[in-house]
């Protein structure tokens, strides 16, 4: 304790004597100019203006000479003495550049290329530079709307905060975080988060130094999957022109600055401007935009703003401000990510073991800072619009924690109408118990779904889910499905609980009676087979019903491991068709006659299996209660066995069969993305077995497109299952992600890709399909259409075409 008070005495007088400088920058004529740098010359301290060009720094007292820096305008220093709270205002002048005489002769190559081959030439020395470092880092989110629509998918648009404005902050968050490097390794610690009106939430707390000394810029793969061309990339010079702006000198250094001008439309390229330090040749700023018809997609403009400052002998990043707008469905968004990196140790000594599978790590306490912490420690001053965001979202909040006003928040939202009870379903939450009930729209009770089985039928469900506290969360969903024809009633029960405060662990219980596809893995979805029933009379479900009962158990074990165990009992009966026809065409029977005669016999099966999946290299992010898994450099291995067991509860199933696969995404970045799925397996031994049992493969027969890398195209349902020692699998897709179609007019305009690729399937010399697709993908964003040709051991082969809306469930994803 007096150790304690013998330490507070002795920093008291430092403390004390300390003063505030704060002001305004701004330019000649008296418009404030925002993100301004202000340093403390011969140290790394220093503060950046917010938006309004406000800035406040914390000195003791002393005389200090501040820098003030903004990208196009002379840099200023101004000289202060400290002795108390100070105010001290900048006004900035454009910078005035010197042209060059060789500009005016005549047919003279503009003297920026000069320049900038001379800045390619030393790209890839400053792109290894500073590859150990130590930093701290402040990043700033925000993002508001301009202007939404009053109804979004058929409901109102409310953000439930009191004010119907169209122009409003919807997202502001800050983070103060450590940012160590050292070569390849690098780690994130952040100190402490806030998010306005989440008090429980974590701000963006990653940084991303944005690289122009990178030959391809990635900016986020949303926007652009191929990244985007820098503007001193090797090859630059095929993609951009350049004019040369003039010199101005600062700090005895001569520095270029370069206009950067794409040379044609459609390429992933940036424009604006860039400044270059003559002799060392090195970018000294950055100011650069990238509009939509650079192939950017959800955004219309996204503003990269850089400062480098140097430090010890080399230059580093000071601050960097993205800004990004667009318009997206009737929503007019705006926002800025500003980075500001101040106190770099250029030669830290990491401990032992230091680096590790967690690159970003979030103390408990982090987002438990007071007010009063983050007005002391802020580097750029909140706007006034942001002072009245945080204090009213953080007092909306304390009011949302009233159970009054939570009960009131039900009464609303649990308000039944015609709409969501008949076609979307009802959904009743309680916000106090964080318990949620959803009932399926009474419309399915009707019974659109069809197949020549049960006829018109239906499957009607109600989900609970509990969430408790951390990553715990309790699911329960009973199932009833009932056919018109057959008169059967079935019902089962789904249960989920999830858990694990480090890694994901759940436990899965069903039980009941059920209607199975002879393939488990469901692979063709009842509506499409609705459709196809009604229209073309094609029966392609194949149906069984079983009384289960099934385990799972899944368990995450870090460092990419994640097990999973399950077991199963099924007391199968065969169904046959109650249909035999409609629109006087006959129905195919309940099973599939391209590998059996005859329906299975009723039997019992008792089966376990053991699923171990493994991402080497696996990154993950590390919050208080929990790790989340960020995927890895390296491939997707998996194994899967399963053990039928005779005479285990009555089992008549005698097997044991294997599968091993193995599957990846190969950025290419301006090439595109390769994505493969290599899988192999058999059976070890098949004394007992059932068609159900079989190894099945995912065909499809439809025209909607099933999930790529996991399927074929055109291959017909149930032709390959097997019972083979051996087979091999293989799925492979090319995205070319704008290469090629941004050199076709409309295509490149609308931002429709191509993507090419490949399934084959070997089990031996005499049954083998292959297939080969080309396809456009993101047309309207949303939709995909591949035009297929397949082949087979017989030398037959067919052709047909597939739509897939991988935004939009399952089908056609990756």
């Amino acid at each position: 304790m007096q150790k304690a008070v013998f330490l507070f005495l002795f920093a008291m007088p430092s403390i004390l004597l300390a003063g505030t400088i704060s002001g305004v920058v701004k330019d000649a004529k008296g418009n404030t100019l925002s993100y301004t740098s202000i340093l403390v010359k011969g140290t790394g301290k220093g503060t950046t203006a917010n938006a309004k060009g406000v800035y406040s720094l914390s000195l003791a007292d002393g005389n200090y000479t501040l820098v003030c820096q903004h990208v196009g305008y002379k840099t200023v220093e101004q000289a202060v003495t400290v002795n108390g709270d100070a105010e001290v205002n900048f006004m900035l002048t454009e910078q005035q550049y010197q042209l060059s005489e060789i500009i005016v002769q005549n047919n003279a190559e503009d003297p920026a290329y000069a320049i900038i081959r001379k800045a390619i030439k030393k790209r890839s020395d400053y792109e290894d530079e500073n590859q150990k470092f130590e930093c701290q880092v402040y990043i700033k989110g925000q993002m508001q709307l301009r202007n939404y629509p009053k109804k979004f998918m058929g409901e109102k648009v409310d953000f439930e905060d009191g004010d119907t404005s169209k122009r409003k902050i919807i997202f502001l968050s800050e983070t103060l975080a450590k940012y160590s490097k050292n070569d390849k390794d690098r780690k994130i610690e952040v100190l402490s988060t806030k998010v306005s009106g989440n008090s429980s939430g974590f701000g963006f707390s990653s940084p991303s130094i944005i690289s122009l000394y990178s030959n391809i810029v990635p900016i986020g793969r949303g926007l652009n999957p191929r990244g985007f061309i820098s503007p001193i990339a090797d090859n630059a010079l095929n993609f951009y022109k350049y004019h040369f702006e003039g010199t101005f000198y600062e700090n005895g250094k001569e520095i270029s600055r370069i206009k950067v001008i794409p040379k044609r439309k459609y390429e992933p390229l940036f424009s604006g401007y860039i400044t270059i330090i003559e002799n060392e040749w090195r970018l000294q700023s950055v100011q650069l935009t990238v509009l939509k018809e650079q192939q950017m997609q959800l955004l219309d403009t996204l503003v990269l703003e850089q400062l480098y400052v140097p430090i010890k002998g080399t230059w580093v990043i000071k601050q960097q401000i993205i800004q990004p707008a667009g318009k997206f469905l009737g929503f007019d968004f705006f926002g800025s990510f500003l980075q500001v990196y101040e106190n770099f140790e250029l030669e830290p000594q990491f401990k032992k073991k230091f680096f590790d599978n967690t690159i970003l790590k979030i103390f408990d306490s982090a987002n438990k800072k007071s007010m009063a912490y983050w007005d002391s420690i802020r580097p750029v001053p909140l706007l006034e619009a942001e002072v009245k965001d945080y204090k009213k979202k953080d007092s909306l909040e304390q009011v949302r924690k009233d159970p009054k006003y939570l009960d009131s928040l039900d009464k609303v939202r649990n308000k039944i109408t015609a709409n969501k009870l008949l076609l979307t379903g009802m959904n009743f939450g309680k916000e106090r118990k964080k318990e949620n009930l959803t009932f399926s729209p009474l419309l399915n009770l009707v019974g659109v779904l069809y197949n020549p089985v049960e006829g018109r039928h239906f499957e009607y469900n109600i989900k609970y889910n509990k969430q408790f506290e951390g990553r715990k969360n309790l699911f329960i969903e009973p199932v009833i499905r009932y056919g018109f024809s057959n008169k059967h009633f079935n019902a089962y029960v789904n249960t989920d609980y999830n858990f694990g405060k480090k890694y994901f662990n759940s436990v899965s219980l069903s039980a009941g009676q059920k209607v199975f596809q002879f393939d488990n893995a469901n692979p063709i979805e009842e509506f499409n087979n609705t459709l196809a029933a009604y229209y073309w009379q094609h029966n392609h479900i194949k149906i069984y019903e079983a009384a289960f009962a099934k385990i799972s158990y899944s368990k995450g074990l870090g460092d990419g491991f994640t097990v999973g165990l399950s077991a199963q009992f099924q007391d199968r009966k065969p169904l046959e068709n109650t249909i035999d026809s409609l629109k006087g065409k006959a129905f195919t029977p309940n099973y599939p006659t391209n590998i059996v005669a005859s329906n299975f016999v009723a039997h019992q099966a008792f089966t376990a299996s053991v699923n171990i999946t493994w991402r080497p290299g696996a990154k993950y992010i590390e919050l208080p209660d929990r790790k989340i898994a960020l995927g890895s450099k390296y491939p997707t291995f998996n194994l899967n066995v399963t053990k039928g067991f005779a005479d285990v509860f009555g089992s008549d199933v005698d097997y044991t069969k294997w599968k091993f696969s193995v599957s990846d995404n190969l950025d290419f970045k301006i090439g595109g993305r390769f994505s493969y799925r290599l899988a192999a397996g058999g059976f070890l031994n098949a004394n007992k077995i059932s068609i159900i049992d079989y190894n099945h493969f995912l065909g499809n027969e439809t025209v909607l497109a099933n999930t790529y890398l996991s399927s074929f195209q055109l291959m017909p349902y149930y032709k390959y299952s097997n019972t083979a020692k051996t087979y091999g699998e293989a799925h492979v897709e090319y995205h070319l992600n704008g290469l090629i179609t941004n050199k076709i007019p409309l295509l490149r305009k609308w931002n429709w890709f191509f993507v090419v690729g490949g399934n084959g399937l070997y089990i031996n010399k005499n049954s083998h399909y292959y297939e080969a697709f080309f396809g456009i993908e993101n047309i309207f964003k949303v939709l995909r259409f591949d035009a297929i040709k397949s082949f087979d051991a017989n030398g037959n082969n067919s052709t047909g075409i597939r739509v897939a809306l991988p935004l939009f469930g399952r089908r056609g994803g990756n």
